[in-house]
């Protein structure tokens, strides 16, 4: 238990009060008597409001199972639902068609469509890594993976795989030129004359590249080096650039015709640095962790010493490119993705302060006047993270119009205690929650001077939907759900009311995780669909993912397919959306619903034991087919949803669960075996982290839109207390 001290009738954490007082304020201007009196100014205006909202969810939570409750054994009346959603408030009524007024939003965000990252804040090297992700080389992200259907052998460089991967890129660069090199293999040199690049072929011939922008086209941006002889060229296509480095020094450029020894690609344009899902900070300790690894971000000084190969380095913040444009002035490009940070909901609370009164104040309170704070430092200096002097917090789990203006009030708080001027914080909207996804327009509007991003995430949407509709009866097995109505309403309106609310040029559309990183071979074939689908952005789970993955916007000219859906018309309807995911008059086969319980609860246990005694809030975990999944709370909330669902209308039974949970623990600690940190559930199952899972399931019908957080969070304070 951390010893306090008090602030402005706070009682503060010693760690946290040592971080804000003699790490985060010196620098930006701000007083601790400001900051702390802001906090408390926060904690007393803002907080009794906060509470309302929550117990308004739990208020709507129990009118909705009572209607199914009273509407149970009947045929589901789309139109009477819908009535009694609006007359009870949950379904708000749409106002008039209206445009967004974000303004001063950084060129990543709001002109050029790439790859996103997600990390989680409290580690550094991942932190640094995907910062620096905005380059990634495709050569490697090619050899490394399964991208082109194989993977690697281990041990000494397989030249044959080489050369495929070398073809594969060169076929690749076809889609940079204007007009088109048909055979990148027959290219021998380059050279930059007259504004523009000059390719030459092994038969003599010469192709040019023009500076000039063409829509839709790839165009010459630059060089590196003396024009006859450039030791790089930059091309760009869609926003997005790529460059083609030569160097004969190096093996592969040695054997290649042009000398070309790499092409790296823009890759990850903007990364979210979450301080919720994939951590696990459940403390003032925690917390300084997140904070400190934000504000070394934010100065531009993190560094992370590390261990690879035998030798030992240190980490730190990827500088910009300096160039030659193609009309040959000096420039640069930058060498960093745009950083935005991810603060927790509105749903939890943290021992790190306490009020007056010695309760646990609202982490989403204390999150955005931390943050915030913290970024005043990439405010105040040149060449940081926001060219255009903003600050993005992507505001996770909100429910409903009502949710997002009340985000809009607490930054409106944060920017005057800190005396920034309004609208400097930038509002991330994650459509994630059902009442969230019905209600979308209107939310954009609540925050129409701020909103920079909005996106869909299946994951949490799916528990979700489980949850508020627990009582309408079992749902479909977790797989199938993906496979009705209201996922494709889902996906194509958040595109279209983004589009029909003005987000184009001004705000991210984005969609959500590939949660498989070893396949990227089928990364490439499945994930082009995302800019297909209009959005601007997409999550990836790694940098190497994110170098791939920006191969599908040089192919999809998001911008001008947002145009052509947006003259289209609104795809999907509200009575789709609504249409819950229920089992209806299916029936299972024993071996289905053996195989449903065992691989929900397999991969519960899988994330919870690590989260619990560990402290790792996203891990890589095996599934029964040993196939590493991303796993987050987002995941984990649909299974223990899908299970909760299934026992409640006696799918299942609580033996078959626990049957399943034990058998499921011992598979889970074989998968550990190598981790030298893991506690074994097996044979007892009576530890801290089992218990968690079992809590998740059999108490998940009672947790608050079925989140994790509270279980997870009391279970892993309770193991820290006994260490």
């Amino acid at each position: 238990m951390s010893s306090r001290e008090t602030r402005n009738g706070l009682q503060i954490a010693v760690e946290l009060a040592d971080f804000i007082e003699n790490r985060a304020l010196p620098g930006t201007g701000v007083s601790p008597e400001v900051f702390w009196s802001g906090l408390s100014r926060l904690v007393q205006e803002l907080g009794p409001k906060n509470k309302a909202l929550l117990a308004k969810r739990a208020e709507f939570q129990s009118r909705i199972d009572g209607w199914h409750a009273a509407n149970k054994g009947q045929d589901h009346d789309a139109a009477a639902y819908q009535d009694f959603l609006r007359e009870i408030g949950y379904l708000v009524e749409e106002g008039a068609d209206f445009q967004i007024e974000t303004a001063n939003v950084d060129p990543e965000i709001a002109l050029t469509p790439g790859p996103q990252l997600v990390v989680p804040i409290t580690n550094a090297r991942f932190a640094l890594n995907a910062a620096n992700a905005r380059w990634g080389s495709l050569y490697d992200a090619l050899y490394g993976t399964d991208a082109m259907g194989d993977l690697p052998d281990a041990g000494e460089y397989d030249e044959a795989r080489g050369e495929r991967v070398i073809a594969w890129a060169k076929h690749h660069l076809g889609f940079f030129c204007t007009p088109a090199i048909d055979d990148w293999e027959s290219v021998v040199s380059f050279a930059v004359e007259d504004g523009r690049l000059i390719v030459t072929l092994d038969d003599g011939e010469q192709a040019f590249i023009y500076g000039s922008q063409m829509h839709g086209k790839g165009r010459f941006v630059g060089y590196t080096g003396d024009p006859a002889s450039p030791r790089s060229v930059f091309l760009e296509k869609n926003g997005l650039h790529a460059e083609i480095v030569i160097d004969r020094s190096t093996a592969i450029g040695a054997a290649d015709p042009a000398g070309i020894a790499d092409v790296r690609l823009e890759s990850a344009l903007s990364t979210i640095m979450d301080c919720e899902d994939s951590v696990a900070c459940v403390d003032a300790a925690d917390k300084v962790v997140a904070y400190s690894n934000w504000l070394g971000l934010m100065k531009g000084d993190l560094t992370e010493e590390v261990s690879k190969g035998g030798k030992t380095f240190t980490r730190k913040l990827a500088g910009d490119i300096e160039f030659t444009t193609a009309s040959g002035e000096q420039a640069t490009l930058k060498g960093r993705s745009l950083i935005l940070v991810r603060n927790v909901g509105h749903l939890m609370t943290n021992p790190a302060v306490l009020d007056a009164e010695g309760s646990e104040i609202g982490e989403g309170l204390m999150d955005a006047l931390c943050t915030t704070l913290i970024a005043m430092h990439d405010l105040k200096r040149d060449g940081g993270n926001s060219v255009e002097g903003s600050v993005y917090v992507v505001k996770p789990k909100m429910h409903g119009p009502e949710e997002v203006a009340f985000s809009v009030e607490i930054f409106d708080m944060v920017e005057d205690i800190l005396g920034l001027p309004r609208n400097t914080v930038k509002l991330g909207i994650m459509d994630e929650e059902r009442r969230t996804s019905v209600n979308l327009k209107e939310c954009i509007r609540a925050a129409k001077s701020r909103v920079a991003f909005i996106n869909t995430g299946f994951l949490d949407r799916t528990g979700d939907e489980i949850h508020t509709s627990m009582e309408a009866g079992p749902m479909l097995p977790k797989g199938d759900i993906k496979n009705t109505p209201w996922i494709n309403s889902y996906e194509d309106r958040n595109v279209d009311i983004g589009l029909a609310c003005g987000l184009k040029g001004k705000a991210q559309i984005g969609k959500g995780m590939w949660a498989m990183p070893d396949r990227m071979g089928e990364m490439l074939e499945a994930k082009i669909g995302h800019p297909q689908s209009g959005a601007t952005c997409a999550w990836v789970p790694s940098p190497t993912a994110a170098t791939l993955h920006a191969t599908h916007y040089h192919k999809v000219d998001v911008l001008a397919l947002q145009d052509e859906l947006a003259a289209g018309g609104a795809r999907g309807t509200l009575d789709d959306l609504l249409t819950i995911p229920l089992l209806g008059g299916r029936n299972l086969s024993d071996h289905e619903i053996t195989r449903e319980i065992e691989n929900n609860a397999q991969g519960i246990l899988g994330y919870v034991v690590r989260w619990v005694d560990q402290g790792i809030g996203c891990s890589k975990v095996p599934d029964l087919n040993d196939i590493g999944l991303m796993e987050d709370r987002a995941t984990c909330r649909i299974s223990s949803q899908a299970l909760a669902n299934w026992l409640r209308h006696e799918i299942v039974t609580e033996e078959q669960v626990m049957t399943a949970m034990q058998k499921m623990a011992a598979v889970v600690d074989r998968q550990n075996e190598g981790d030298a940190a893991y506690r074994p559930m097996a044979p007892g199952f009576d530890g801290i982290a089992f218990q968690a899972a079992c809590d998740l399931i059999f108490k998940g019908r009672v947790q608050p839109s079925g989140y994790t957080e509270p279980i997870l969070h009391a279970r892993r304070l309770e193991l820290k207390a006994s260490l």
